[in-house]
């Protein structure tokens, strides 16, 4: 009987040390985490957000998107401003520039707010940043682009990159490494036209390439994307498209044949970490800045589900 006794206290202590430790997931505080990206329209971000929302209920803090609708640097800056106002204890941040929102973010950690990126980082030191290896991201996309140029016999010719904009520090990185894809051949790279990750804006610049016989477009993040494929669509022509990030509208032009890829991102994986990551600075953890590479997966139409 002392015998059983000993072993029922033994598993009673066990319990406890594990519901101790289970506890610890939760925050001890109700923390309040504003969450900042580029935009609050595509489903890129929306995706980040609904990952974000999942952790912070499970944790057991707040987390509010408060994005602006289109990607400008004074409006998303007068959300960080709004955040510190507001007081938030930190800020997940998807910078539209690294230079532009710096002082911002600063400023914020000046006054207390912890900081963490998700997917594109600003130049300033932060906790933690989660975010695809865009330039590793990059390459394979224009090795995907490359290697079906090259099944489909066609060795040579010009082709088209539409990006957002010069500064945007992910979409920068990919461009660098889709150029890199064709080190050494035959094909040249046309110079960069800007769309502002506007679905229209990208379809009319996507138009214009085609309209000078490109064989390949690349599109730099989902507006990009959705407006080349719109492009050749439109056209008729055997251009191969190839792009970035997962919506609906781009895997419809995917299935119908009107793009032949798109690098499909994590961004549920970044919401979730990245308010994992806010509560554990919080919570007196040191991060030490350390960056997370949160994947990438080449969708065709032979890999969508």
């Amino acid at each position: 009987m002392k015998k059983l006794l000993a072993i029922l206290c033994v598993l009673c202590l066990c319990l406890s040390a594990f519901a101790a430790s289970a506890e610890t997931v939760k925050a001890t505080k109700a923390w309040k985490i504003a969450l900042i990206t580029m935009d609050s329209i595509d489903q890129h971000w929306v995706k980040l957000n609904e990952g974000a929302q999942a952790k912070a209920t499970e944790l057991g803090v707040e987390v509010t998107f408060m994005s602006p609708n289109t990607k400008d640097d004074a409006q998303q800056i007068e959300c960080v401003n709004n955040a510190v106002a507001g007081g938030y204890n930190a800020i997940m941040v998807a910078a539209n520039g690294p230079d532009a929102i710096s002082s911002a973010l600063k400023e914020a950690q000046a006054a207390g707010v912890k900081v963490v990126y998700v997917d594109s980082p600003a130049n300033l030191p932060a906790e933690a940043t989660f975010s695809t290896d865009n330039q590793a991201a990059g390459k394979t996309a224009g090795e995907t682009m490359l290697a079906a140029l090259t099944a489909a016999g066609v060795t040579e010719g010009s082709i088209g990159i539409v990006n957002v904009n010069a500064a945007t520090d992910s979409t920068v990185k990919r461009e660098a490494g889709f150029r890199s894809a064709f080190d050494g051949s035959k094909f040249t790279i046309l110079e960069t036209q800007y769309g502002e990750g506007d679905a229209a804006k990208s379809q009319t610049i996507a138009e214009n390439y085609i309209t000078q016989g490109v064989v390949g477009i690349f599109g730099a993040n989902e507006g990009s994307t959705t407006g080349t494929g719109n492009a050749i669509k439109a056209s008729g022509k055997a251009v191969i498209g190839v792009g970035f990030d997962k919506s609906d509208a781009i895997l419809g032009l995917i299935k119908d044949g009107y793009l032949l890829a798109t690098m499909a991102q994590n961004p549920d994986v970044m919401g979730a970490k990245g308010v994992e990551a806010c509560v554990q600075a919080l919570e007196g953890q040191t991060l030490g800045g350390a960056v997370t590479d949160t994947g990438v997966s080449v969708l065709t139409k032979d890999t969508i589900k």
